[in-house]
């Protein structure tokens, strides 16, 4: 479980997030939406650790992310392409986070293999270094990554954005998968209702670093985000 209490970050007086509380239970499909500068990165960023909070703290799984390391043996994330080291290859890649989380070759491309549809023959045998991807295949690679080791919290940032709409929808029925094993926590953000919704069982909606919504998602989730976002009121 995630457990996030009194958490603001501050920047020169200007409060981009401040939540008084919000829980993640374990194994919840999680979805963080808003305009730019609602917060969500900065809610990430504070989760792993990137970013010091101005005040309060996240507990994950028993662990305070900003006092303690004992929270990243079962976490990962793809924020964004700084996540990826350029200079090596996708295979390169793959295998040095598969030795961080104790996986070995044969298991990294065992995990691999299954994701040969996502890559789309463009990622691996391309002898290609990460940097000379293009942002779409950088994502691909990066979001690969962050399945590795069987982590049981997961946290894609926009995952969605620069990917073609065969791989979109792909990385929906990745998703979908994931969050089907019951041990696995899968948070994503994203500026597109459709696909948070088709993913998350739970969407919370960030507005100037606060919580606006917070919706468990059913047939009339979507209509009543693009509501609120559109300032129209649902009759």
């Amino acid at each position: 479980m995630i457990i996030t209490t009194n958490l603001s970050k501050t920047y020169n007086s200007n409060t981009v997030l401040n939540i008084d509380s919000l829980d993640i239970p374990k194994g919840q499909s999680f979805g963080l939406v808003g305009n730019n500068g609602a917060g969500k990165t900065t809610y990430f960023s504070l989760l792993l650790d990137l970013i010091q909070p101005t005040t309060g703290h996240i507990i994950s799984n028993n662990v305070q992310v900003n006092e303690s390391e004992d929270w990243k043996p079962f976490t990962s994330a793809f924020i964004d392409e700084t996540f990826l080291i350029g200079y090596l290859t996708a295979e390169e890649y793959f295998y040095f986070i598969g030795d961080l989380r104790g996986q070995s070759k044969k298991e990294v491309d065992k995990l691999l293999a299954q994701f040969e549809d996502f890559f789309h023959g463009e990622i691996l045998n391309q002898k290609k270094y990460l940097r000379d991807l293009s942002k779409g295949n950088q994502k691909k690679a990066g979001i690969i990554a962050a399945l590795i080791g069987n982590p049981e919290i997961i946290i894609l940032d926009e995952p969605f954005a620069n990917l073609d709409p065969t791989t979109q929808i792909r990385l929906k029925e990745i998703i979908k998968d994931l969050a089907n094993k019951n041990e696995v926590m899968v948070l994503v953000s994203s500026h597109d209702l459709q696909h948070v919704t088709d993913v998350c069982e739970r969407i919370v909606v960030l507005e100037k670093g606060e919580i606006v919504k917070d919706l468990e998602t059913n047939a009339a989730t979507l209509k009543e985000l693009e509501a609120h976002f559109s300032g129209e009121t649902l009759v």
